[in-house]
């Protein structure tokens, strides 16, 4: 297996990585942003043949590699990076940026598991228009939607009743009852899963619950009234299916998002090239030493608190809605977050950021142009709300 890693020094990328070496496989390619150091650590590691690195640091990186590692042939596009020969892509890139390369991939015919789920979230029918043109294939990277990948294969899905996806809660699923005065240090503290910043704060709102309903619904063309949520604080349950005739199949296991990965990896050269198009992955050994995990100890399994965590029913308002509401959504929050982050606004003002903007989206048909136009708009319009006050 020949691997392209976009995103390589982030926490998925860098948990890739562990899963290509464990297994034996080659990485052809890395791209990553600014951490230079940890990118060295890499490339001295894994010898790829064409590296990409964030134009910022573009200059940077020719002087310090060129001596260093002078058979790498150095870019800074992880849109080309994304449609060289691999095997599979793994688009681990964070938030918007990873939407580009995503399309790119599925037009030149590359097997990818996605992990960026804002490319699902915002450009759903979009993307499946890319992968139709290209012959792409598209497996999902995450706890969640690998776990429905499971449940699904090998079922018809005119036989579903419901896909039920699993939210640990995050760090105030059991108080305090007012979250306005909640710091950034106690929303950071996630009970089961050691992430990045942004999606750390994503599962606390349940934002990224939000985002992963509507990246489900995309993934295999079920209505967002199919896909429900519950609360189940052990994180080893990862997602279920309720079939019409009343039986559940469920999917569980070690909080242990290599594993994932790994799953992923191997289902993707036979992925889907249309929404719902499940078939069976190619079984690996076992990850990270969990072959013999035990079954074991108390599960529990709650409703989300919408009154709490407002975050979850304005990602199904948007998903709803469709067209432009998704994107604007998306966009709102990738502002939204670092701002609660750095002190601009508080925890409970994230969600009335996202629903004043979700207000003010303007109508319109979806299209790769309207896409990029809403989220400049999204953008513009949440940066000022934290700048005049959410409430003004």
């Amino acid at each position: 297996m020949n691997l392209t890693v976009l995103g390589s020094t982030g926490s998925i990328g860098t948990q890739t990585l562990d899963v290509a070496r464990e297994r034996g496989w080659k990485v052809g390619v890395l791209a990553a942003g600014r951490n230079l150091d940890l990118l060295a650590a890499q490339i001295t590691e894994w010898r790829p043949t064409v590296v990409s690195v964030d134009g910022s640091v573009y200059a940077e990186a020719m002087t310090r590699f060129s001596t260093q590692f002078p058979e790498i042939k150095l870019i800074a596009d992880p849109t080309e990076a994304a449609t060289l020969p691999a095997d599979v892509v793994v688009n681990a890139m964070s938030g918007l940026p990873g939407l580009a390369p995503t399309r790119a991939a599925l037009e030149a015919g590359r097997a990818v598991a996605l992990a960026t789920k804002e490319a699902m979230v915002t450009a759903a029918a979009l993307i499946w228009e890319a992968a139709a043109r290209g012959g792409g294939r598209l497996v999902p990277i995450d706890s969640e939607h690998t776990g429905v990948y499971q449940c699904l294969t090998g079922e018809a899905l005119e036989d579903v009743a419901e896909v039920i996806l699993t939210a640990s809660g995050g760090p105030f699923r059991d108080g305090p009852a007012d979250l306005s005065g909640v710091t950034p240090q106690q929303a950071l503290k996630h009970p089961s899963w050691s992430m990045g910043q942004k999606i750390t704060i994503d599962s606390a709102t349940l934002m990224n619950k939000g985002l992963e309903v509507m990246e489900c619904a995309s993934l295999y063309g079920l209505p967002l009234s199919q896909v429900g949520v519950v609360v189940h604080p052990q994180s080893l349950v990862h997602a279920a299916v309720r079939f019409c005739d009343g039986s559940l199949k469920a999917q569980f296991g070690p909080a242990d998002m290599r594993l994932a990965i790994a799953y992923a990896i191997d289902a993707a050269p036979d992925g889907m090239t249309r929404p719902g198009d499940v078939r069976a992955a190619r079984r690996g050994a076992a990850v990270g030493g969990h072959g013999g995990w035990p079954m074991r100890g108390t599960w529990e399994f709650r409703e989300p608190d919408h009154a709490r965590f407002p975050c979850l029913g304005l990602a199904y308002r948007a998903g709803e809605a469709g067209g432009l509401l998704p994107a604007a959504l998306n966009a709102a929050d990738e502002v939204a977050v670092p701002a609660f982050l750095a002190g601009q606004i508080g925890f409970t003002d994230i969600p009335r950021l996202i629903e004043r903007v979700l207000d003010e989206t303007p109508s319109g048909a979806l299209t790769w142009d309207t896409l990029d136009e809403v989220q400049a708009w999204a953008t513009a319009r949440a940066h000022e709300l934290v700048k005049r006050g959410v409430n003004s």
